[in-house]
């Protein structure tokens, strides 16, 4: 997920049951060519506080491009850092169709060069291979599968998809796609694709059989999908929780990738809601990661009424209550004790479940 997979939300999720995480995919010639790039990128994946290093790894850096001497160049540049490399097959959008990557190697004149590649990162590389693919245009993903598992591919993440810049979900992926692959392949095969609850991690892997089950943008909303939870936690809670890992991580992740997973978080169960457009242009005029807590402990608690001064419980560091918040919170104090704080301390010591 471009600029969304920065190292506090991968921790994120990771806290509350994913096994496996990725980095954003990552431009070759720029980890070759442009040292700043680069060195914010190594500090990413190095990222670490003592209370989270047990979600720190395991996590896979994700590549794209046509180039296999590139390719393998800049995977060595930052192969040290992560435990696997990803090749991305599948990305739809318009600049991977002008540059002539991602899902725009998926069509058969192109299979030749894709194994290239493959055999190359897989032959220079001390840390495993996989590819993220889509459905192939032209020829059966089957045997495309075939000729990454014998290029030397690890395991296989199949967005069972076809690749369209104009809509990137067009219907329901396609899971007996990916039960196909999964039959016909000796590696593991991950996933992709139609999963928005808990239920549904449960319910693709029983049906595609596949080893894993990888999940993208519903997780921006609800980062603590593969706890095992059916109940969706609380949205501020959440974005709290991940602005607390950004300050513990340091400058790591920058305020406007931070404004978008709070936004995503509260968009996710509050799109619907009459203030919920005050919230983003209020968001959008943050300056620091202050000023975006304020924005939640404060304005969206007001906004949400007795049940949002109730979920928080007590205010945030350094913010006082007004008396009307006071009272309501005194209304509700047993809860206001289980949720006394929004910060990740609060949380250090709660256990994980494994995903699906």
């Amino acid at each position: 997920m471009v600029n969304q997979s920065d190292a506090p939300f991968r921790l994120l999720t990771r806290r509350y049951g994913a096994t496996l995480t990725y980095t954003q995919m990552l431009d070759p010639h720029r980890l070759l060519n442009d040292l700043d790039y680069l060195h914010h990128h190594i500090q990413d994946l190095q990222s670490t506080d003592p209370d989270l290093d047990a979600y720190t790894r395991p996590v896979v850096v994700q590549l794209c491009g046509n180039d296999p001497e590139v390719i393998v160049s800049a995977a060595r540049r930052v192969h040290p850092y992560c435990d696997g490399i990803d090749l991305n097959l599948g990305c739809p959008q318009e600049h991977a169709r002008q540059g002539h990557f991602g899902g725009y190697l998926l069509t058969k004149k192109d299979w030749p060069l894709v194994d290239a590649i493959v055999s190359s990162m897989a032959h220079s590389l001390t840390v495993p291979l996989s590819a993220k693919i889509r459905l192939c245009p032209s020829a059966k993903t089957t045997d495309f599968g075939h000729l990454l598992e014998h290029a030397g591919a690890s395991w296989i993440t199949l967005h069972a998809r076809h690749v369209s810049a104009r809509r990137r979900r067009q219907g329901a992926a396609d899971l007996d796609a990916i039960r196909e692959l999964k039959q016909a392949l000796a590696i593991p095969v991950v996933s992709n694709g139609n999963v928005r609850t808990v239920s549904d991690i449960r319910d693709n892997a029983s049906y595609t059989r596949a080893d894993g089950v990888m999940v993208g943008e519903t997780l921006l909303g609800n980062p603590c999908l593969f706890s095992g939870d059916e109940a969706v936690r609380d949205p501020v809670l959440m974005a709290l929780e991940y602005l607390e890992i950004c300050k513990r991580l340091g400058d790591v992740t920058t305020l406007k990738t931070m404004q978008a997973h709070v936004r995503y978080m509260i968009e996710f169960q509050c799109a619907r809601r009459p203030w919920y457009s005050r919230f983003r242009l209020a968001l959008n005029d943050c300056r620091s990661i202050d000023d975006i807590e304020k924005l939640l402990c404060r304005q969206v608690s007001r906004w949400r009424g007795k049940a949002g001064r109730m979920i928080l419980g007590a205010p945030a560091r350094g913010f006082e209550w007004d008396e009307k918040t006071r009272e309501d919170a005194d209304l509700e104090e047993d809860l206001g004790n289980v949720l006394n704080s929004a910060t990740l301390d609060h949380f250090v010591d709660r256990p994980t479940a494994n995903e699906a």
